[in-house]
């Protein structure tokens, strides 16, 4: 039995789905604060359960966590590039209450109850001021410290980890997931709008924004910066099979893994592909670069390789099939105005 905070965000869908199909019994928790209530195809399933509620109500998550063998720990408060701007100390001070939260009740849930092992969600940006590829476990503490207040937190994340375990002996394990694309996403709420030519953005994940702006008419398309920046877009499904595979492997307790597609893509390549399959080979890709985003990482590359030696984990799901799900998937939310 898994407890699942954060249960109806972007990964947490995913992740929920995973854990049924793997014969999980599962229970979900979420306030809906990011993109207000949701629906998904599992929700009358028989060995899911969803809770209303916040993840920073200690008592709730302890209550929750105490009946369950295990605890994936994916509540926060997350957004695009530019969220970093518009909420940067939020982002700070909700999710440092969130993981307080979560690992007080998860060290009482050990202590009192059946839990065995909270399994933490990380970021890839925890890497963010790196000037070496490609970023391997362990680096995280050997360069510099993440320049965003949310690469910042994330990286706090992996300390509470490893300080539960030194105190209390609550095991964990820590993921960090690389640029999740795939379906799911709506547009978030908040008091932002962030323009991009003219169109405002959903949440600045590049996917859904660079489809949504193609959808509505823009050329030429607008990206941020010179569209050099490398990424690894990791398909969702990819990533929840990682992240469930990290809870159950015995190999994994009290260690750290990147979750990742190894192929690297540069925006202005992803783009290009994107107009293609929208617009059709026959019109010409033209783009505009405006100005980017102070925290937008030019390069972030993860070594892959301790995920495939210790839990046989590999994302192998092509940019080209991910974005044969995401494009239509986008395109309709613009149709029926929910992008």
């Amino acid at each position: 039995k898994v407890l699942v905070t954060g249960s109806a965000g972007f990964i947490g869908g995913y992740v929920v789905e995973e854990l049924l199909g793997r014969g999980h019994e599962v229970v979900g928790l979420d306030n809906y604060s990011k993109y207000g209530p949701v629906t998904h195809s599992y929700d009358d399933h028989p060995g899911y359960r969803f809770v209303e509620g916040d993840a920073r109500d200690t008592a709730l998550v302890t209550e929750l966590a105490a009946d369950c063998d295990h605890f994936i720990a994916g509540a926060a408060m997350i957004g695009g590039i530019s969220y970093f701007h518009a909420y940067a100390y939020d982002l700070l001070a909700t999710n440092e209450r969130i993981m307080a939260a979560s690992c007080d009740a998860a060290i009482a849930a050990h202590r009192d109850g059946r839990l065995r092992k909270v399994t933490y969600m990380s970021s890839s940006m925890v890497f963010e001021s790196t000037e070496r590829w490609p970023s391997r476990e362990g680096d995280e503490r050997r360069v510099p410290p993440p320049l965003s207040s949310y690469g910042f937190q994330k990286l706090a994340v992996e300390y509470y980890a490893r300080a539960a375990w030194e105190q209390y002996r609550l095991p964990y394990t820590i993921v960090r997931p690389f640029n999740c694309v795939g379906v799911g996403e709506g547009r978030a709420l908040g008091e932002a709008e962030v323009l991009s030519g003219n169109v405002k953005l959903a949440m600045s994940h590049v996917v859904p924004d660079l489809v949504q702006k193609i959808v509505k008419g823009q050329d030429p398309l607008h990206i941020l910066g010179e569209g050099n920046q490398v990424r690894h877009y990791t398909y969702g499904g990819d990533l929840a099979a990682g992240i469930v595979t990290a809870m159950e492997h015995p190999a994994a307790v009290n260690e750290d893994f990147n979750l990742s597609t190894a192929e690297s893509t540069t925006v202005l390549e992803l783009a290009q592909v994107i107009w293609g399959k929208i617009k059709g080979p026959e019109v010409p890709f033209r783009y505009v670069s405006d100005d980017p985003f102070e925290y937008d990482v030019q390069k972030r590359v993860p070594d892959v390789t301790k995920a495939k030696q210790v839990l046989g984990f590999e994302a192998t799901t092509s940019l080209d099939t991910m974005l044969d799900e995401v494009v239509p998937w986008v395109t309709q939310a613009v149709h029926d105005g929910r992008l």
